[in-house]
């Protein structure tokens, strides 16, 4: 049996000891690294070679990799890292592994060419000084090969028990067993539309109505289809946390419904370091955490354990694991995201700038499927994961008990700062929007992120420096890619309150590659129309497809209300109280029980409130309340199970409008007041501008189609099993309209319906 792996997955496996260490050292972006790579190599000249492949055989292991740079007249090996400042900060473990990495390149390149000798080059080059130092040796052919099987010696036994383990869970897959019964309706044609997707290695947004039971009719479905494609690993990416646990819970459920005892499937919970961290007071390296102290000679034996546990490696199991082996919890998840075949988790471990899934699939040239659950959320997420705030009032807070050694570059920062202020002459009400980054504040920041690390690499952890420098390094990164999509706001609210803020407009350019790297991509939710506007925001590729499947509600469940004498518009909103507190009071009282009413702003549902409490004081209500903490967010959902019905107030777009699941008499009708619109200010105004000039739908993308999401997914609430029946008021003469009413789920009408406002197309995506 021959078994393949990179270098630098074995080096990894094989050649890291000693102390977890993640100390203050910024590190270049991946942008930045690559473009490191390639001055470097276009400096070398005739007769270097870039990338050069190398591939050769080791105890029965197929190693393969590409060195940065070759030069075959002179006999030179080179590897690249790149770095940000001191080069004294990058630890002897991280050397020692770069430089076996090196010597495991040298020692396949003396094999491949026949070479007695090789001179081996570590080139550490700093991205921000333009500047190179080489690490040079000389080796044999016969030392490196020596090496090269000591490594491969101590990960053999583990690559042949993993290709026996991903024997197993093949076998385990193509036959799994569905764990009821039979699929509810509809749940079988999605299984079906999921699988023939991971085979045929597509990228599909699939708009899943609610109550087919999307978590177990997809998963099962792509697990299935993981031997036939030749799959490495399943990623389920979730936006909310509730998610990610019914994901964890099906796996559980599949796993008790199969025959054999033995579960060949390695299932990782992927959880935040906060929610993981043993000592959060801490920092991470082996003088201050004793969970990091001798990490990695410690690893290997809490490795072992985790990828012999029969169970699923969730965040309690993990812990445990960790605790027996006195080693970080957190660190060793990430590990076994190495090793797992379904990783459970957030969006942002694939997408985020430094995402760990996506390192690994391109790492180790992974086949992954991808699924993203809730994927409508994604446009807003990835902004979010590409969007970074800089705040000159923790600058400033700071700067007042400054050490010493810091006081000089962050004095520097403040002048800056207040350099720009004098320059934007910003009010404190509205925002202004640069054009180009300033120059001035960027270098106050790099030298300020110089001396930040420094100090903190040598001084007891600091809370409020940490957090200045990692908002300060954030920063820099994102100003780095500066482009098109992106925009600079800069604000002042008062004196020593000023912001500035990239935010990201366009995720699709940072996106892009995340999703070219899977072997396949599912997107799924209930509001995924149209398919465009996701496809173009997120980056998806061109040919990726968009399926709509039926609902297994149908339109006599639901009973869907217009208001055409009411208008929600900002200019009406004082006139619409009356009528449509109106309207909730003659609804409950001809239908008693539970009802949500969405209104767009917490003041608008407080307006509303009252007018219901002054014309029908009879009527029980109440209202979510900002800021809710888990406990009032608890509580305000255990309403709805009160024998006594109420009308509950909620934001729309808020935690209440989707992911919750309230079936039967819980809720009966919802009311939807305003079409959910973003408001019309310049921040807006300005994405309008950039996706009519990108996309050429600029007022749909930036304001209509997410607007009737929120719309779509709080309607949502009302029908969640095929017993339920429910009423919706959606309050707003817009609705009727057919640029509105077009993108309204098909089940809600009847074939024929002459309720149906929908124009004769409602095809979309």
């Amino acid at each position: 049996m021959t078994v393949t792996v990179a270098v630098r997955t074995l080096c990894e496996f094989a050649a890291r000891k000693g102390d977890l260490d993640f100390r203050y050292t910024p590190a270049p972006s991946a942008e930045e690294g690559i473009a490191g790579h390639q001055a470097i190599q276009s400096r070398r000249g005739y007769g270097y070679k870039s990338e050069h492949l190398l591939t050769g055989e080791c105890m029965g292991l197929l190693l393969s990799g590409r060195a940065d740079i070759y030069n075959p007249h002179r006999g030179r090996l080179e590897e690249i890292k790149t770095h940000r400042g001191d080069l004294s900060r990058i630890r002897e473990h991280q050397r020692a592994l770069h430089r076996a990495q090196l010597r495991a390149y040298g020692a396949l390149l003396c094999r491949q060419e026949n070479r007695k000798t090789l001179e081996l080059a570590l080139i550490y080059y700093d991205t921000g000084r333009d500047k190179e130092t080489p690490v040079v040796e000389t080796a044999s052919a016969e030392e490196l090969w020596q090496e090269l099987e000591t490594l491969c010696s101590h990960y053999k036994a583990w690559a042949e028990q993993e290709e026996h383990h991903r024997e197993q869970r093949n076998v385990l897959l193509s036959g799994l067993r569905f764990p009821f019964p039979a699929f509810r309706p509809r749940q079988r044609q999605l299984a079906e539309t999921v699988y023939k997707n991971s085979v045929k290695s597509g990228t599909l947004l699939l708009e899943a109505p609610t109550g087919l039971g999307k978590t177990l009719g997809t998963l099962f479905p792509a697990l299935m289809a993981m031997p036939a494609a030749g799959q490495d690993r399943l990623f389920y990416l979730t936006c909310r946390n509730t998610a990610r646990q019914l994901a964890m819970d099906a796996v559980g459920r599949l796993r008790s419904a199969q025959a054999a005892q033995h579960w060949p499937l390695r299932t990782l919970e992927l959880v935040s370091k906060d929610d993981a961290c043993e000592h959060p007071d801490k920092a991470c390296h082996g003088d201050s955490c004793p969970l990091a102290k001798g990490f990695f000679d410690r690893l290997p034996d809490a490795r072992a354990e985790a990828a012999q546990s029969e169970g699923t490696l969730d965040q309690h199991a993990l812990a445990k694991i960790a605790a027996g082996h006195d080693i970080c919890p957190y660190f060793l998840a990430q590990e076994m995201a190495r090793w797992s075949d379904v990783v459970i988790g957030d969006v942002n471990r694939l997408f985020d700038q430094s995402a760990l899934l996506h390192g690994l699939i391109r790492q180790n040239s992974w086949k992954a499927s991808v699924l993203v659950d809730e994927a409508h959320n994604l446009v807003d997420r990835g902004r979010g994961m590409y969007s970074v705030r800089l705040d000159q009032q923790r600058l400033l807070r700071i700067k007042k008990t400054a050490p010493k050694p810091l006081k000089s570059a962050i004095d520097r920062t403040a002048r800056a700062w207040q350099s720009l202020i004098r320059d934007c002459q910003a009010d404190t009400q509205s925002p202004e929007f640069l054009e180009t980054l300033p120059t001035q504040l960027l270098g106050a920041l790099q030298a300020m992120v110089s001396n930040l690390t420094d100090y903190l690499a040598d001084n007891p952890p600091d809370l409020a420096l940490q957090e200045l420098l990692f908002e300060s390094v954030a920063f820099i990164k994102l100003a780095d890619s500066f482009g098109d999509h992106s925009l600079c706001e800069f604000q002042r609210a008062g004196r020593g309150r000023a912001s500035l803020t990239i935010q990201n407009l366009i995720p699709a350019d940072f996106l892009r590659e995340r999703f070219e790297a899977a072997h396949s991509v599912l997107l799924f939710s209930a509001t995924l129309s149209p398919g465009v506007y996701y496809r173009d925001l997120l980056g998806l590729p061109e040919d990726s497809r968009f399926t709509s499947l039926p609902s297994p509600f149908s339109a006599d469940q639901l009973r869907v209300q217009f208001t055409p004498g009411i208008s929600t518009r900002q200019v009406h909103r004082e006139a619409s109280l009356k009528p449509i507190a109106d309207l909730i009071a003659r609804q409950f009282r001809d239908r008693p029980g539970h009802y949500l009413a969405f209104f767009s702003s917490f003041k608008y549902a407080k307006q509303a409130s009252d007018a219901l409490a002054e014309q029908a004081p009879d009527i029980p209500q109440r209202a979510q309340q900002p800021g809710m903490s888990p406990q009032q967010r608890a509580d305000f959902l255990a309403g709805f199970r009160n024998p006594e019905g109420s009308v509950a107030f909620a934001v729309l777009g808020g935690v209440f409008s989707e992911g919750i699941d309230l079936p039967g008499d819980q809720l009966i009708g919802a009311f939807v007041a305003t079409l959910g619109l973003p408001p019309f200010d310049a921040w807006h105004e300005i994405l309008k501008v950039r996706l009519e000039k990108r996309f050429g739908a600029g007022y749909d993308y930036t304001y209509l189609i997410p607007g009737l999401q929120k719309v779509a997914q709080a309607a949502g609430r009302v029908i969640r099993t095929p017993e339920d029946r429910g009423v919706i008021w959606l309050i707003d003469d817009r609705f009727l309209q057919p640029a509105i009413s077009r993108f309204f789920p098909r089940w809600w009408f009847a074939e024929g319906d002459t309720a149906d406002p929908r124009p004769e197309s409602s095809e979309t995506g």
